[in-house]
């Protein structure tokens, strides 16, 4: 099967209320790993590469690998490039062939992130590629992304009705309490203002920071309209626990595939899980 947009799965996922995972590509283990818990799991798919995971993968190669493994695997999947930083790195990826794409004008002003938004929407929408919006700031370190915990600011409701209903995108990321990471606490998430803005408009809301939030607080995000969750951190632990335990047990090992093979299962393990908890496994 090709790549699809979002659009082949989200609107359904906020009607019945699921949500679907974007797992990030970090190298071949994970797309190995990724697509096989959703084979498994009978799951729609995100996959995503931030321009961290480009830049060391290389565009082609992210590219090449997700259609393979949508291919192989019968199931709907989409490549979504994570936090895009301009409409000309977005240009690029959908021209490379990602079919669906996030620009994140999160630290524009307002009104300026509503235009650039717009902007890729039209671009995005002509050739069948889904968009995801920012609005407020999400703390956490990911990638190149480094935003300090006094520094993320929590998204308007108002303000965030008004940014779907200017630029019409697909889903809406949201600043409601989480943060890309792992978490030293629990993470306060406002719940109230993910319901206000998803009774509000007819796109799902896009939860970031999905490593280590409860349990209970994902199953509530989801009854209250969050339709796509992000994962990655979650499996970069577990890849690398595992790594570690077997390098500390056998000093001599030197094959990669030794020890890349067991982390790969690690990954698979948490992306089976976070599939039953968000809803969407069978729901390909």
């Amino acid at each position: 099967m090709p790549l699809v947009s979002m659009n082949a799965f989200l609107p359904r996922a906020k009607k019945e209320g699921f949500a679907v995972g974007q797992f990030n590509m970090n190298n071949l283990e994970y797309v190995q790993a990724i697509i096989e818990a959703a084979k498994e799991e009978r799951s729609p798919l995100i996959f995503g590469a931030s321009e961290g995971a480009i830049k060391y993968m290389g565009l082609n190669n992210v590219v090449a690998l997700a259609k393979v493994a949508a291919r192989e695997s019968g199931l709907p999947v989409a490549l979504h490039l994570d936090h895009g930083s301009s409409f000309e790195m977005v240009m690029k990826c959908i021209r490379a062939g990602f079919s669906s794409v996030m620009f994140d004008g999160s630290h524009y002003p307002f009104e300026e992130n509503i235009r650039l938004t717009k902007k890729v929407v039209e671009a995005a929408h002509a050739v069948g590629v889904s968009v995801e919006g920012e609005l407020g700031t999400i703390g956490g370190v990911e990638d190149d992304l480094n935003v300090a915990e006094e520094d993320a600011m929590l998204a308007d409701p108002d303000e965030a009705i008004r940014f779907w209903e200017e630029t019409r995108v697909d889903a809406l990321a949201i600043a409601v309490g989480t943060a890309h990471g792992m978490y030293k606490g629990e993470p306060k998430i406002r719940f109230d203002i993910i319901e206000k803005v998803a009774k509000n408009i007819e796109a799902p809301i896009v939860l970031h920071g999905g490593s280590g939030v409860p349990d209970e607080s994902i199953r509530k995000a989801v009854s209250l309209g969050v339709g796509k969750i992000n994962v990655n951190t979650e499996n970069q632990v577990a890849q690398t626990n595992v790594v570690r335990e077997l390098l500390a047990k056998n000093p001599d090992m030197i094959d990669p595939r030794k020890y890349l093979g067991p982390a790969r299962e690690a990954i698979k393990e948490v992306v089976k899980g976070k599939m039953r908890l968000f809803g969407s496994s069978g729901k390909a």
